[in-house]
Order: C-alpha cells, then sequence, then structure tokens
C-alpha cells in the first residue's frame, strides 16, 4: 500500500533542510532544488537514517520543470497522494535603490516567489486532495514568508513585491480550499535564520537574536498536525530579541 508524501520545494542548508527532516521522520520525501548540491547530502542523510528521500533539480519558475518533477514523484512514491507540501524557495535577496534596480532584478522576486509558488500550489493541489480522505492530518500547503510579506523596506522593492503577492495568493488558496480539507498556512520568518550563510551576522548578540530552522520545522510540523477545527492560517515566527 503506497504511502502518503511530502514535498519541499527550496531545499538548502538551512530552513529547507530542518523541515525536510522533520517530515521524512513521519513521510517519504522529495526535495526539490534548482542546484542538486542542496538536496544530494541531505537525501543521503536522510536514507542512511532509515528515512525514504528523492532528490529533484527543479526550477519553479518553469511550469514543464515542475510538472517533470511531480511525474518522478508519482513514479518513486505511488499514488497515495501527497500529505504535506510546502513552498519555501525564494528569489535572490537585492538590496539596491529603487532607481538603480534593472528589469530583471526586479522581476526576480516575482518569479520565484510569487510565479512559482502559483506553479507549484497548482501541481501540488490535486495530490493533495487526492491524499484528503484517507489522510492522518489535513493535506497542507505552508508557505515561507518574510518580514517583507508584510513590510516593504527601503531598497527591498524586489524581494518585499513577490512576498506580498505570495501571502495573497496564500489567503485566496486558504479561503478557496480549507472547505474541501486543505490547510493553507502562510508564514512570516520575521528575523535571520541560524544558518551557515549568516553566521557573521549579528554575532556580538546571543542565540536568541536568531530564530532556529530546526524551530521553524517544528512550526511547520504544529500547523501540519493541526485538525480541521482548528486552522491556523498565518503564523509570526520571529526570536525573542527581534525588533518588530
Amino acid at each position: 500500500m503506497a504511502t502518503p508524501f511530502a514535498v519541499i520545494a527550496g531545499v538548502g542548508p538551512g530552513t529547507g533542510a530542518a523541515v525536510s527532516r522533520k517530515f521524512a521522520t513521519s513521510y517519504p520525501v522529495a526535495l526539490l532544488a534548482r542546484n542538486p548540491d542542496n538536496y544530494e547530502s541531505l537525501v543521503k542523510e536522510i536514507n542512511g537514517n532509515g528515512g525514504k528521500a528523492i532528490g529533484i533539480s527543479t526550477d519553479v519558475t518553469n511550469a514543464q520543470s515542475i510538472k517533470s518533477a511531480i511525474t518522478q514523484i508519482g513514479k518513486e512514491f505511488g499514488d497515495a497522494g501527497c500529505a504535506a507540501a510546502i513552498f519555501n524557495a525564494s528569489a535572490g535577496f537585492v538590496r539596491k535603490p529603487f532607481l538603480d534596480l534593472t528589469e530583471e532584478e526586479f522581476v526576480s522576486g516575482y518569479n520565484v516567489s510569487s510565479k512559482g509558488a502559483f506553479l507549484f500550489t497548482q501541481a501540488t493541489l490535486p495530490l493533495l486532495l487526492k491524499g484528503e480522505p484517507t489522510s492522518k492530518y489535513p493535506p497542507t500547503i505552508i508557505y515561507t514568508g518574510a518580514t517583507a510579506s508584510v513590510k516593504g523596506s527601503a531598497q527591498l522593492s524586489s524581494f518585499a513585491h513577490g512576498k506580498w503577492a505570495l501571502r495573497a495568493m496564500s489567503q485566496s488558496v486558504a479561503r478557496e480550499f480549507a472547505p474541501k480539507g486543505i490547510h493553507v498556512a502562510h508564514a512570516i520568518i520575521d528575523g535571520v535564520i541560524d544558518i551557515p550563510r549568516t553566521k557573521e551576522w549579528l554575532k556580538d548578540q546571543p542565540p536568541e537574536a536568531k530564530i532556529s530552522p530546526d524551530g521553524i520545522a517544528d512550526a511547520y510540523w504544529h500547523l501540519h498536525t493541526q485538525p480541521k477545527t482548528t486552522f491556523t492560517n498565518e503564523i509570526d515566527i520571529r526570536p525573542m530579541l527581534e525588533k518588530w
């Protein structure tokens, strides 16, 4: 009998990896990233620890690439349906005066955070709906947002407009598919995540100044396990020392 699976898009050494490890304790997981270097060691780790994981090189901004990934997932995991789909992909963080932005830099935020989320959601929703009748927990879509989802800071217009669009789409999808048993949640990650890339950031501050990726993964798992009587559709996550 096929087992429901989870799909995580935007796997890297921080939040994506932590979420993948968390969900891999209960489900087979498909890890999607453009660069295989971002998932290859993690796939080996999960499989070596008794879980089941596959990695697929995927460009979330390309419909054919998403379609190909979903086809491969079906071949590997069967037709039990999807238990959870986590969209953690994000465009490059461009900090630049507005008048200096190129068109390419500006649309990059939309292409990944908005268009990419749209393509990912359209591809995974049928699988989530398929798994709904027999799923232990309500099938769940979680979108990783940011401070920029609710606050467009100076010189961050490229990043912010994509994240705002992602948040708006998550609300529309939630209102449409909650009556069908699908839990849709948007997470505002408000602060610096404690990953290798940010090691030198806030280095004069205590650990409580950064967000734990494992803590984010725990929060996502809690969202996934919420019953149909208690859906959280948006959650703010920040460290205790964050000013907000």
